[in-house]
């Protein structure tokens, strides 16, 4: 196994004991429901979301636990061939890594607890914006770097592109 691979995973795994470890902290020290709050835009809540983001397919019924166990799966035995061919490429492969330790990490809660553990509340003026925690976070920073990525990427295959017609 290359050694640039065994580091992602490390990685992964980092992202993966992270969120476990604080979604144990919450379900030790709050019943579902409760709320502590930390500051005048922030709360920690106790909240279980069977969906995905937004708690979309949140009410379907059940069948959404393994399309989403099962797209989580998928999608990390994918990131880990990406890995293996890119991973020395840091940006692509940080974004990567992150979207598959936090998908792993909900994937656990959906065996666990059958649904995803969430306990990030913020707010501001009346808003909620919905309940995450520590793997979606790691999801939503990973999807935003290959994002980035890909723009970077773009843009230097642009410019190469232009010094060849130059």
């Amino acid at each position: 196994m290359p050694k640039t691979l065994v580091r992602w995973l490390g990685l992964a795994f980092l992202i993966v004991l992270l969120d476990q470890v604080s979604k144990l902290a919450i379900l030790r020290n709050f019943n579902l429901g409760d709320r502590l709050e930390l500051t005048s835009f922030f709360n920690l809540i106790l909240t279980y979301n069977p969906g995905a983001a937004f708690s979309f397919l949140a009410g379907a019924g059940g069948w959404q636990k393994w399309f989403f166990v099962v797209l989580a799966l998928g999608i990390s035995v994918w990131i880990i061939v990406m890995l293996k061919e890119h991973g020395e490429e840091f940006l692509l492969s940080l974004a990567l890594t992150l979207v598959m330790g936090g998908a792993i990490g909900n994937v656990i809660d959906r065996f666990a607890y059958g649904a995803v553990v969430d306990f990030l509340d913020f707010h501001w003026a009346g808003w909620h914006f919905p309940a995450f925690n520590v793997a979606d976070s790691a999801i939503t920073v990973g999807a935003a770097l290959m994002i980035i990525e890909q723009l970077m990427a773009g843009r230097a295959k642009n410019q190469a592109d232009s010094q060849k017609v130059d």
